[in-house]
């Protein structure tokens, strides 16, 4: 794990031996517990804030430059606060910050120059969302250091979403920018994507940890097949409202969906989820009542939806499930995320997770030939200020 002197040394390293930063700001990750790809069918999701992320030190400066670094890559960015602000391939990674300070300029908050070092434990191109992370950390760091004091959490969520949109031009949801943003320690979000109506669930796991598996198989191809499914359940929508008017494919039941859609790709694409939605439901009562098998077992049947009837989870992320499934101490899994590659989770028994990470990594690497790395999460709070690194 990163710790606040580790990020301290890397911003010396970056910045000079006598630069310390002023102040230094977390961002996490964010894994969805269940409730995949219904976010845009009026469906609740169950985000959770990862105690992995993006930590972020900053130093003002009396220019009108921001500096943005990485320790996480080479590429070294400079913004001049005076010039016009555009998104540019060379500009790699840091075309995020900068999309940030572009709309933080445009929308009349009062900017000043500064050095920024970026310096995370989040996997890159997994799932965990860590784009939304550097989004939500730029703001809200950018915005502490210059006098905001009073930052409603939900308006950043809803900003760096419209950023990630516009200015970066990828079509993603609300929910990864509102856990990041949002998060509470020991704690999911029960969220509705469409009125962003939330409640803090209490996600305690006694005996058991919550382990995310990397399959090491980045995303190429979610972002075709994530608009091609959303494309498929419109076509659905629009039969159904032949019968009964809803607004949403989540208010469809079973029964209409198997009564009214001929075509079987539709009908097993609308089965996904309005499954899946009540299968977030349901994890939200059994969570409640702190049945940690029960809302495993909800995990495993959510896994399956996705691999046969919604089919965005690959070899990849089914051998990795497959693998978790049979290794000592686990109770259930699932991919989460888009699709396609990234990443998996698990619950599995805290006094076996040695057994278990040996094992599940053999029989993964025996099916696929790759590795797979795996992390022990805890559930965090959102974006926040940290202390110790003040000067």
């Amino acid at each position: 794990m990163l710790s606040i002197d580790t990020v301290q040394t890397a911003f010396q390293q970056e910045y000079g031996i006598d630069s310390r930063p002023e102040y230094c700001f977390f961002s996490p990750g964010r894994v969805n517990l269940i409730g995949e790809h219904i976010d845009y069918n009026g469906g609740y999701v169950f985000p959770a804030a990862l105690t992995l992320g993006i930590y972020g030190a900053v130093r003002r400066r009396p220019d009108m430059l921001v500096v943005l670094k990485s320790a996480n890559a080479a590429l070294t960015v400079t913004v001049d606060l005076r010039a016009p602000i555009e998104n540019c391939v060379r500009a790699g990674w840091a075309n995020y910050p900068k999309g940030v300070i572009k709309h933080l300029l445009e929308n009349g908050h009062i900017l000043t120059g500064c050095d920024i070092l970026f310096y995370g434990n989040l996997p890159d191109g997994t799932g965990l969302s860590s784009s939304a992370a550097l989004l939500v950390l730029t703001g809200y760091m950018l915005r502490t250091i210059n006098g905001e004091t009073d930052i409603n959490k939900v308006e950043l969520a809803k900003v760096c979403q419209r950023i990630e949109n516009q200015f970066i031009g990828v079509n993603c949801g609300i929910m990864d920018q509102f856990a990041v943003a949002l998060g509470r320690k020991d704690c999911a979000i029960l969220l509705d994507c469409q009125t962003l109506a939330y409640k803090y669930i209490p996600f305690m796991l006694d005996n058991y940890s919550l382990v995310i598996m990397n399959t090491n198989k980045k995303r190429e191809v979610a972002e075709s097949k994530y608009n091609e499914r959303r494309s498929e359940c419109e076509q659905a929508l629009i039969i159904l409202n032949r019968q009964r008017k809803i607004e949403h494919l989540c208010q469809a039941t079973l029964a209409e969906v198997d009564s009214y859609l001929d075509d079987p790709v539709l009908r097993r694409r609308a089965r996904h989820v309005i499954a899946e939605n009540t299968r977030v439901l349901g994890a939200v009562d059994l969570l409640t009542q702190r049945d940690i098998t029960g809302f495993a077992d909800l995990m495993t049947q959510s896994h399956r939806s996705l691999q046969v009837d919604y089919e965005v989870s690959g070899p990849e992320l089914d051998a990795i499930v497959e693998a978790a499934l049979q290794s000592p101490g686990c109770i259930g899994s699932r991919m989460t995320g888009a699709g396609f590659g990234g990443c998996a989770i698990a619950l599995v028994e805290t006094v076996r997770l040695t057994e278990f990470k040996v094992a599940a990594a053999d029989s993964y690497q025996v099916r696929t030939g790759r590795p797979a790395d795996f992390y022990v999460a805890g559930i965090a709070d959102g974006v926040s200020r940290v202390a110790g690194c003040e000067r």
